[in-house]
């Protein structure tokens, strides 16, 4: 997959199939669109591209007084997280469009004659039923119908029925996530929730009982952060190491709580150096929520039974 992160360096490419969107997290309802996509590109012989926007067009924008979440938003996927879904699906081309106030002020034809028609040579749009461009989000599919022969160009709707069936929305994976519930939110992604950071030095207190642990400073603070809990992971070395864990994201109640939250994960039959180092967590399964124990004995308790139960989720034992 090719990317561009500037339309001025977008290659014209004259019979393109297009689809547009943020893209966060490339859910199950995203990947709807993108198979229809890659079909409609195989079939008519033009690449599949991929337009998409950063930063997020709601952190940039204020949100109306309604809007069900705040404008400092957490998403689900960083832009790097976001490029590797994508060019793993098959797409051939991805165009980052910087997103600032002077592009939301677009008008519909002037986003399809600038980006559609002149950057990318647009042929074939393929989108979803409720997709929204142009300034104050004023065009759409009934606008495209209305002008398709004007501007040259074929518009496939993907019907709300193909991809309400899914039940999926980045909102809705949030909130999951928020709550704690993995399980769900990895079924509507359709592949586990992850978070990627590097590996810096605590106070390495678990090591003294036992349980030696890495805390991972995020790349990205724009990342959403689970609920407050002990989770079954896997995590992935700067190596390429796959190794089974436990995390932990808290505030560390048991040995004074900490004003700041941390993200410490232990691997389970590891022992080698990673300070320093990228470590890609993926959230298999939610443990039990975060708690206070009366003492560090208590603690490494249960730990041990996290352990146990982390093995059950990961390797059957």
């Amino acid at each position: 997959m090719q990317v561009f992160r500037d339309p001025a360096q977008f290659p014209f490419l004259g019979q393109a199939v297009v689809t547009s969107g943020t893209f966060d997290g490339v859910h199950v309802g995203h990947q709807r669109i993108l198979q229809r996509l890659l079909e409609v590109a195989r079939q008519s012989g033009g690449p599949a591209v991929v337009i998409t926007y950063w930063p997020h067009p709601r952190m940039v924008l204020d949100p109306p007084p309604t809007h069900p979440e705040p404008l400092d938003l957490q998403l689900l996927s960083t832009l790097d997280e976001r490029i590797e879904r994508l060019e793993q699906f098959g797409v051939d081309y991805l165009l980052i469009v910087p997103f600032t106030r002077e592009f939301a002020q677009l008008t519909s034809e002037e986003y399809i004659q600038q980006l559609l028609l002149r950057t990318v040579g647009a042929k074939k749009l393929v989108i979803g039923y409720d997709h929204r461009f142009g300034k104050n989000r004023e065009g759409g599919f009934e606008y495209f119908s209305k002008h398709a022969d004007r501007y040259g160009l074929e518009v496939e709707e993907i019907p709300r029925e193909d991809v309400d069936a899914v039940g999926v929305s980045s909102t809705r994976i949030r909130r999951a996530l928020l709550s704690g519930d993995i399980a769900t939110a990895n079924r509507h992604l359709g592949y586990s929730y992850s978070l990627t950071g590097n590996v810096v030095r605590g106070q390495q207190l678990g090591r003294t009982i036992g349980f030696p642990t890495a805390n991972l400073e995020l790349a990205e603070a724009s990342k959403l952060v689970p609920a407050h809990g002990v989770y079954a992971v896997l995590a992935t070395t700067a190596a390429g190491d796959v190794q089974p864990g436990m995390l932990n994201i808290g505030v560390r109640p048991t040995v004074g709580g900490n004003l700041a939250q941390t993200i410490e994960v232990h691997l389970l039959d590891f022992s080698g150096d990673i300070y320093d180092q990228p470590l890609t967590i993926q959230l298999i399964a939610r443990l039990r929520d975060e708690q206070k124990f009366a003492d560090l004995d208590e603690l490494k308790v249960q730990l041990a039974k996290d352990s146990d139960a982390a093995r059950r989720h990961l390797v059957g034992g």
